[in-house]
């Protein structure tokens, strides 16, 4: 993230942390004992709920033991992972997993891709997008990767146009045409949906949409299209790590017909399966 996250955020991921590290000192979280836990990072919403279907569900069958510890920031999972405090996360993107070990050096990889949180528009005071005025100011997420796929979004949409090649590293500097002088707020990600009522409009991923109770499938007045998009969120771990047995029994889980099935059935097209 390029802004410092707020004090109560900072405490909260601190806890989370501890918590971690008490995992990892009690019966050692990194371990690829195909017997041992496997404890997974995850956003609430929908990564968390996910997992614990397969938790509740999948997962004795499968003789997999699963540990799910759910977080509201996009920091802690990945640290997590590096420092072995947990053995996987899902919460995320390639395109903000390639710029995070860019960043900071990790080398968290990819084991698959499982689901697609279409960003969207949202907004109380307009019901569409052609409606928003001129001089409107609009909430974007700031971390590097999703507000480049924000920008995308309203480019796409005709709203302003970007400088070529300005990719999924995008920022306001990039924008070329703004014809209605939008202004542009960078907020936290899951700032948003409680800022949306002080903004024009705001830019919000799938995931903080459905933890604040909106439904990107009716509720955005623009959502991403699904056909073609790289913005799959995947199961994640430490390089090395992708052959451990357990690992690969929840990816296995996390691909098969039930899970699709209570993606499709849960969030009616605001998560979409991307298998």
């Amino acid at each position: 993230m390029r802004n410092a996250l707020k004090f109560t955020s900072v405490l909260a991921t601190a806890g989370i942390a501890l918590s971690l590290a008490a995992c990892g000192s009690n019966g050692d979280s990194s371990s690829s004992d195909a017997n041992a836990p496997l404890t997974v990072v995850a956003s609430p919403t929908p990564h968390g709920q996910i997992l614990k279907y397969v938790k509740d569900n999948l997962a004795d069958k499968a003789g997999l033991k699963l540990n799910v510890k759910e977080v509201t920031d996009y920091v802690t999972p990945n640290t997590a992972v590096q420092d072995g405090s947990a053995d996987a996360n899902y919460f995320q993107h390639v395109p903000y997993l390639e710029d995070f070990n860019k960043k900071r050096g990790t080398d968290i990889v990819s084991v698959e891709a499982v689901h697609l949180e279409p960003l969207g528009v949202y907004s109380k005071k307009v019901k569409a997008i052609a409606e928003l005025p001129d001089g409107a100011t609009i909430g974007l997420p700031n971390d590097a990767t999703n507000e480049g796929r924000a920008l995308k979004l309203l480019a796409d949409n005709k709203l302003i146009t970007l400088k070529d090649g300005a990719g999924t590293g995008a920022t306001p500097a990039d924008v070329t045409g703004n014809p209605k002088n939008f202004k542009w707020k960078e907020l936290e990600a899951a700032q948003l949906p409680r800022s949306i009522a002080d903004l024009d409009a705001a830019v919000i991923n799938g995931n903080y949409a459905l933890d604040s109770g909106l439904k990107p499938a009716t509720d955005a007045i623009v959502l991403e299209k699904a056909e073609g998009n790289p913005y799959a969120n995947i199961l994640a771990v430490k390089k090395g790590k992708e052959n451990d047995p357990r690992v690969k029994k929840l990816a296995e889980l996390l691909h098969s017909p039930e899970v699709k099935k209570y993606i499709n059935d849960t969030f009616q097209g605001s998560v979409i399966p991307a298998f």
